[in-house]
């Protein structure tokens, strides 16, 4: 073999892992838009990443997953959706944002959505049936709304000679915020309990509600599931206590930073079956395939240390049936 020969063979054979590299396609890239806290490496990131790898998808190592932390509403949402179709990432998922499931389903036909939704994906537009979805989302149903009832009379369980009830929503947020107050409308005439409904979409806002209850103080309140309450849970902890008040919320991280009480479903639990659904479509299966998941796991957590601040005794019941009790 010639020498100039001999040079050429070993740069081509230099250049076929450069080549092979080069031809190689980019990791899939996840979409994960949700409310509350943007750590990357909380309870219920850990939960998606969790059900990701189940389907063999393993972060950094064979996909992206992008965390975009929004509020409900937020005004960064349209570009935010917009942004995420026009690079085509895998899948768009939305765990515990309906407003981001919805402008998502809105805006793309194509792109695989993978929701997690308080309130009845099939009434929202989501899915044509929760048995067979079609279209290009699906995701789980986890009953944000269908646990006031709940709540309200596990509550009342807790302080028997609470009468008036406050409760709390956020307009911003219309659709949870009426189906919540009709529900504990409902539950409270069940009970003989009188409901009094207010409004915060701000933290200026929260102050000034719990300002109002000054005049004529409630006997509890029921704090509605929201993503920008659960951001707030801090002030919401704080306010009671400065008043006495005892108070009713719909997910864990409340009474785990001094909250009285909650029960709701599990969210954890639901990022966990959103990141399981996600995995199957990137490996190939339709979402119009994978019926809507509906929640079965909820939890009541109580602060038992609370509960003693405001003098108020466990019932026996409600122990047998909690999940959990902070100390």
């Amino acid at each position: 073999m010639k020498r100039r020969e001999f040079i050429t063979l070993l740069g081509g054979a230099a250049a076929w892992p450069l080549a092979a590299r080069a031809q190689q396609p980019a990791m899939p890239v996840i979409g994960l838009v949700y409310v509350g806290s943007a750590d990357a490496s909380g309870d219920r990131a850990r939960a998606f990443r969790k059900g990701l790898s189940e389907a063999g998808y393993v972060e950094g190592q064979n996909v992206t997953v992008e965390y975009h932390s929004l509020g409900n509403p937020d005004d960064r949402l349209s570009a935010l959706i917009a942004e995420l179709i026009r690079r085509k990432v895998a899948v768009i998922a939305t765990p515990g944002h309906t407003s981001a499931a919805l402008a998502a389903k809105a805006a793309t036909a194509t792109i695989p959505i993978v929701f997690g939704v308080g309130l009845d994906p099939v009434q929202l537009g989501l899915v044509a049936s929760l048995a067979r979805p079609g279209g290009n989302a699906t995701g789980i149903n986890f009953f944000s709304v269908e646990v006031v009832t709940k709540q309200v009379g596990l509550l009342h369980e807790l302080a028997p000679k609470a009468v008036r009830i406050a409760v709390l929503v956020n307009p911003a947020n219309a659709m949870y915020a009426e189906t919540t107050l009709r529900d504990a409308q409902k539950a409270g005439r069940a009970i003989g309990l009188q409901i009094h409904a207010l409004n915060a979409s701000t933290s200026h806002e929260i102050d000034a509600a719990f300002a109002s209850l000054a005049p004529e103080r409630p006997d509890a309140l029921v704090v509605a599931g929201d993503g920008f309450f659960t951001s707030r849970r801090a002030q919401f902890v704080t306010l009671t206590a400065r008043d006495r008040i005892p108070a009713s919320y719909a997910v864990r991280e409340f009474v785990e930073v001094g909250g009285l009480m909650s029960y709701g479903s599990d969210l954890r639990d639901m990022f966990h079956q959103v990141g399981v659904y996600t995995g199957s479509i990137l490996k190939g299966t339709k979402p119009a395939d994978l019926p809507v998941v509906q929640a079965t796991k909820f939890e009541l957590v109580i602060n038992a240390s609370t509960a003693r601040m405001l003098d108020l005794p466990v019932p026996s019941s409600l122990l047998a049936i909690a999940d959990e009790v902070i100390e």
